[in-house]
């Protein structure tokens, strides 16, 4: 199996449970999307790709769409079994899907494709879309146009080092690449607004101590992350003493046709 950056091994492993508690669903108005812009509902195959412990998968599977989720932490792959066992989960990557050739109507890949945002990636999406399939890239994007929001990514941000992230912009890419042929349409985006709620600890606390980089952190290291986090929610005025936080995101959707 190609192998997994260290970051999504070590800190999925380890954090996998507070990825279950911590990470946010996604809005209604994205099943609207998932119908309409991407063609889902009975009698279609969706592929989850990089399903993790199955938060998105839930949302695809109210399309009505016969979802297989392809993962390839153990750790996470074993959630999402947990919650979902219904669903068909595959040990795989996104370079390497155990999948049939021309067998899904869509790929999805939810807070996901910058890990792997590759042309081989993308060739091997290719190969496992039908012709005229689609391929879907969504993120939750936190507002930081919120003050604490963007005081929680200055805790955070020091870690990362040379982890794939979604701000980085480096997922653009693979779609970029003039040398070989376009596999893919040019990207379509639909924006939505949506809001975690929930405790402090959920939204905030295991929310943080779930991202990759900083799960992966030594035990000190970890600890030290996790009092700040701690800090922030006891002192500032909009969080300080709340039972309930509402975390602002906007959830970015991409859409690009298989050629």
């Amino acid at each position: 199996m190609t192998q997994v950056h260290t970051s999504a091994q070590q800190g999925f492993t380890r954090e996998a449970q507070a990825y279950v508690r911590g990470r946010p669903d996604y809005p209604a108005e994205l099943l609207g999307w998932l119908r309409g812009e991407l063609g889902l509902g009975a009698g279609r195959q969706a592929v989850d790709l990089g399903a993790g412990t199955g938060k998105f998968t839930k949302l695809l599977l109210q399309t009505g769409a016969a979802v297989t989720a392809v993962e390839p932490v153990d750790a996470m792959r074993a959630q999402l079994a947990a919650a979902l066992p219904a669903v068909r989960g595959l040990a795989g990557t996104a370079q390497a899907m155990p999948l049939d050739d021309a067998s899904a109507d869509a790929v999805l890949c939810a807070q996901a494709f910058h890990w792997f945002a590759r042309r081989e990636a993308l060739a091997e999406i290719h190969r496992v879309l039908r012709p005229g399939g689609q391929l879907g890239l969504v993120w939750n994007v936190r507002d930081e146009s919120v003050d604490w929001v963007a005081r929680l990514t200055a805790i955070v941000t020091p870690y990362e080092g040379d982890t794939p992230r979604f701000h980085k912009g480096d997922w653009r890419r693979p779609f970029d690449d003039t040398e070989g042929t376009p596999l893919f349409t040019e990207l379509r985006l639909s924006r939505f607004a949506y809001q975690h709620v929930g405790t402090p600890q959920e939204v905030i606390i295991d929310r943080f101590l779930s991202v990759s980089f900083i799960a992966a952190l030594p035990p000190a290291e970890h600890a030290a992350v996790a009092r700040e986090l701690h800090t922030l929610v006891a002192t500032h005025p909009a969080l300080r003493g709340r039972e309930t936080i509402a975390f602002p995101y906007e959830t970015q959707a991409y859409r690009a046709t298989r050629r």
